[in-house]
């Protein structure tokens, strides 16, 4: 977990969570899974997320949206997100076009190395909250939204590092 503080108004600017994860696969495999709609559902079964408008199933390209539809922290909360950056297989990023937070951009990084890729997430976040509330609710949303991306990254890794791979991305 990072947190940046600007020193001349001392006030806490968007949490950002960086999150690396090896896996011992090739990179366009790892990438590909990464932005696959059926994995990500699949990853989130614990929450019932589900694809609801946009690109509902398959990968999801540059420029496309996808509606999520799921139970967060007690609630039934709709989030949509677009991918707004693309360079294939190093990095796509996507960012929150309507939701509950003030603004949300997770950019995926993909590093080929020797033995297969690592898998960098930079997660950065802003509640709508102002003052201590908004405080304690950054510092508890950082945990549960790691969480959420250790979860997803570890399905990733399942499925990347197994034959499962193949009934994702059909191949």
């Amino acid at each position: 977990m990072i947190f940046s503080c600007n020193k001349a108004s001392n006030t806490l600017l968007m949490p950002t969570i960086h999150l690396t994860t090896f896996v011992a696969a090739p990179v366009d495999r790892v990438f590909d899974l990464a932005r696959s709609i059926d994995l990500h559902r699949k990853s989130m079964v614990h929450t019932a997320e589900e694809a609801i408008a946009g690109t509902t199933s398959g990968l999801i390209g540059l420029d496309e949206t996808v509606t999520w539809k799921a139970k967060h922290l007690f609630k039934t909360r709709i989030f949509k997100s677009k991918i707004t950056a693309m360079d294939r297989p190093l990095v796509f990023t996507d960012e929150m076009v309507a939701g509950d937070f003030k603004s949300l951009r997770h950019e995926h990084h993909f590093k080929r190395i020797e033995n297969g890729t690592l898998l960098i997430d930079l997660f950065h976040f802003e509640t709508p909250y102002g003052g201590l509330g908004k405080l304690v609710n950054q510092l508890y949303l950082t945990r549960y939204m790691k969480k959420l991306l250790e979860i997803r990254n570890k399905m990733i890794k399942e499925y990347a590092e197994s034959e499962k791979w193949k009934f994702v991305l059909n191949k």
